[in-house]
């Protein structure tokens, strides 16, 4: 196999030009099979192989810095920098990341996860080296979809200022996560398919070529200036125009081509664009056919594509996506907005059913919630989804665009709380901090699916911001008994006992339900408080009943500082209450990749964690 001469970092260049066809094969084979076991990015990297061939082919490791947006593509990277063997572990806790990770190579230079982030951080490497004077290479690889965030465009607008060579890769495949949206996805289109653009291209650089002693000049001369041959052919090419050298399209699936025009790029003194095109799934029918189902999978069975484990019960984010349909049917003035993620965030049915009120604004968090914000000031009621970890980005937007102004947007915080194998980048854990921080914001957590259900259709009724959060997979389903009317700020009591007040926060009633039959088989009764609203917080049903209690436990799966349970904890503290507090939460730090069972044990979130930390307290009190 060709794959095992890659041993380390710059093997790759040892091959013979005729075993690069065969290493590309065995990498997607090499992919497929991990992937289909651990499951993974697929799509993504499938369409990159080549293209991150031909970038190993062209720098040297790790002296030169190769950054990757989003970074989910990195997976021929971590392959051909000698990292073949972590791939049993990737993505497990304790295994290799399925992202960049500093502490894992040398040739990852800069840890990502979010979308639009690289070429600010090669900018920032290419400044650097001008202030040092170091001679190191720097490539930032995009995908066309991370140019609908605002700050890719932010990184080129300062790239400009550039004198030294940066070169900007544009993996150009017509994807984000769902299909790309917008005046930019037409534009990046019409680059592709000006075919008469590169034709003439071609043939007057050949022709000028040909002229005695100051042909080659003339071309250098042209490929330089601003206002060159392409703002002849088309103008007022867009990157261009900021100053920035736009090469290509190239045919990402060729290493030679992409070798050609990555040489000529590197002649650059400044910014330089390589546009490249690729087909996100490539080599995997399944993957080229449904590259969206692909882009983040579960283990898969290889032949058909089909997962390996069927999905028997719904998940909160189909428990939304009904909930949605029916809203649109009864409620005209009910819009959705997402970014980028239709599919995953459960508004497929709504965009299919309503197409004039679903709006899909690319990758771009902060433009959607302002965007939202306008809706709701002119009568609408606008439901944002997005992923926790993704809605932080958007924090500014949401305290002074939102609820400065007390607007009526609904946040549909999905994937809140801890995500499993995706890691540090997109764990849902600070969400109830954030939210909770600012005023004017309603924060509530659905213990399980009807409660998520019943949630949504109070938050259309409301008349302010609000938001709810729910986590990953799938959807509780018991408890069904405990349905009360959602009243605002108001908890709910699940079978009242004495001894143990157990307050606990969405998915940890669940949670809370185990404890107190294991504390039961101690001897020892307790209450379960849904706590449905993190804010505001129900002070008076506290006041009237927490003193009642030997010991209070908080539970949330959310990072512990400015979470639930330091309310809780502040509000005994300044009530002089005399009445121990333990918080059940994550500690302050980021989480690793893991599954979300094995995450939780491992932080103290798991039923037997929790009544050993009780046991030990309650058995400590002095009756």
């Amino acid at each position: 196999m060709v794959l095992e001469k890659i041993n380390q970092e710059n093997d790759i260049k040892k091959l013979e030009d005729s075993e690069w066809s065969v290493l590309a094969d065995e990498i997607r084979e090499f992919l497929i099979d991990k992937i289909s076991v651990n499951g993974g990015h697929l799509a993504s990297n499938l369409g990159v192989v080549e293209l991150t061939m031909a970038l190993h082919l062209c720098l040297d490791f790790p002296k030169d810095k190769l950054i990757w947006d989003v970074g989910h593509q990195s997976y021929t990277h971590k392959l051909l920098t000698g990292r073949r063997e972590g791939f049993d572990g990737l993505r497990k806790y304790g295994g290799m990341s399925g992202f960049p990770k500093r502490h894992e190579s040398a040739c990852d230079v800069f840890e990502t996860g979010h979308s639009s982030t690289s070429i600010s951080a090669g900018l920032g490497y290419a400044m650097a080296r001008e202030v040092t004077g170091d001679d190191y290479r720097v490539v930032s690889v995009l995908g066309d979809g991370a140019l609908t965030g605002g700050m890719a465009f932010e990184a080129l607008n300062n790239a400009s200022k550039l004198k030294s060579n940066f070169i900007i890769v544009l993996n150009d495949n017509n994807m984000s996560i769902s299909e790309n949206v917008g005046g930019l996805s037409r534009y990046l289109t019409g680059l592709r398919t000006a075919e008469s653009y590169q034709d003439l291209k071609s043939g007057i650089t050949h022709s000028l070529s040909n002229i005695p002693v100051y042909g080659d000049k003339i071309v250098e001369r042209i490929r330089r200036t601003k206002n060159g041959l392409k703002q002849l052919v088309i103008p007022g090419m867009l990157f261009e125009n900021m100053g920035i050298l736009y090469l290509g399209p190239v045919d990402g699936h060729n290493v030679q081509a992409m070798i050609k025009m990555f040489k000529e790029a590197l002649k650059v003194e400044g910014p330089v664009i390589v546009h490249v095109r690729t087909q996100k799934g490539k080599g995997y029918e399944p993957a080229e056919r449904h590259p969206a189902r692909f882009h983040g999978t579960n283990p898969f069975e290889i032949e058909t594509g089909l997962p390996a484990v069927r999905q028997e019960k719904a998940n909160y984010t189909d428990i939304f996506s009904t909930v949605m349909r029916k809203l649109g049917d009864r409620n005209p003035k009910v819009v959705a907005i997402t970014a980028a993620m239709a599919d995953n965030t459960g508004l497929k049915r709504f965009r299919n059913m309503f197409p004039d009120r679903f709006f899909d604004v690319g990758i771009a968090e902060e433009h959607a919630v302002t965007f939202a914000a306008g809706l709701s000031a002119a009568g609408l009621i606008p439901i944002v989804a997005i992923y926790s970890s993704f809605l932080q980005r958007a924090y500014d937007q949401i305290l002074h665009d939102v609820c400065i102004q007390k607007l009526h947007v609904i946040f549909a915080v999905d994937r809140a709380g801890l995500v499993g194998s995706d890691g540090e980048t997109h764990q849902g854990i600070f969400d109830l901090s954030y939210l909770g921080s600012i005023p004017n914001m309603t924060v509530l957590a659905p213990k399980n699916k009807w409660e998520l259900s019943d949630m949504i259709k109070f938050a259309v009724d409301f008349d302010g911001p609000i938001a709810i959060r729910y986590p990953k997979g799938e959807a509780y389903d018991e408890l069904k008994e405990y349905r009360e009317p959602i009243r605002l700020g108001l908890c709910e009591i699940i079978g009242e006992e004495q001894d143990v007040l157990l307050l606990a926060v969405g998915s940890m009633v669940r949670t809370a339900v185990a404890v107190r039959q294991k504390l039961h088989e101690m001897g020892i009764s307790a209450t379960v408080v849904n706590v449905r609203f993190v804010k505001p917080f129900d002070g008076e049903w506290m006041m009237q009943n927490s003193s009642n209690y030997r010991l209070i436990v908080t539970l949330e799966e959310n990072v512990i500082t400015g979470g639930y349970g330091q309310q809780v904890l502040s509000f005994v503290n300044e009530l002089a209450l005399d009445v121990p507090v333990i918080n059940v939460a994550i500690p302050d730090q980021f989480v690793e990749q893991g599954s979300i069972e094995q995450l939780k044990q491992k932080l103290g979130l798991d039923a037997e964690s929790i009544v050993s930390r009780i046991q030990d307290i309650y058995t400590k009190l002095d009756f």
